[in-house]
């Protein structure tokens, strides 16, 4: 397998970070869910992780997904251009996650995301237990499934997330979604 430059850093990232918790593959996949095997493939490079499984991963790290990426992007500034922005499409769905945010580490993260018509992005209850998000959502349409609850949003709509439970990112629609994420640690 070729590996891309994002997705070594991305595996030296995961790998330095269970390290500084000296934390074993076993324990981070007992945190996070994903399995043993899956943890050593991507800390290896040789699997490229879904957004899904990157937001397992960070947070049983005590990461963000943000944190993470630009952990893996390396950098130290206080601005970024658009152009300079990480951007990371999810090999399974086509979601494209740009790092909005310079990764200096504030309390403030913005991520704007660009869902495909037709695609799902679940998320696991555990991935929110150490933020507050809001999700607004920029051109198209979004399902939010936060649990039981189903948040049906336009262009200009804003919703403040509830307390952690299973969510799904869902475009019901033919054409694509654009949101921005706003999350800080709680």
């Amino acid at each position: 397998m070729e590996h891309d430059p994002l997705t070594a850093r991305l595996a030296a990232t995961v790998r330095a970070a269970r390290d500084a918790q000296d934390l074993s593959v076993s324990a981070l996949a007992e945190r996070s869910g994903v399995s043993r095997a899956m943890i050593a493939k991507i800390e290896r490079g040789d699997a490229q992780p879904t957004a899904a499984l990157l937001a397992k991963l960070s947070a049983a790290l005590g990461l963000t997904l943000s944190e993470l990426i630009a952990r893996a992007e390396r950098e130290e500034q206080r601005l970024v251009r658009a152009g300079d922005q990480p951007v990371w499409t999810d090999p399974d769905t086509g979601y494209v996650r740009r790092a909005v945010s310079p990764p200096v580490g504030g309390p403030l993260e913005l991520v704007e995301v660009e869902l495909p018509a037709g695609a799902e992005v679940p998320i696991a209850a555990d991935s929110y237990t150490f933020i507050h998000q809001q999700i607004w959502v920029l051109a198209g349409h979004l399902r939010f499934v936060e649990g039981e609850e189903v948040h049906e949003l336009d262009a200009g709509d804003c919703l403040q997330l509830g307390d952690p439970s299973p969510c799904a990112f869902v475009n019901p629609t033919r054409r694509a979604c654009r949101y921005l994420v706003a999350l800080s640690k709680r």
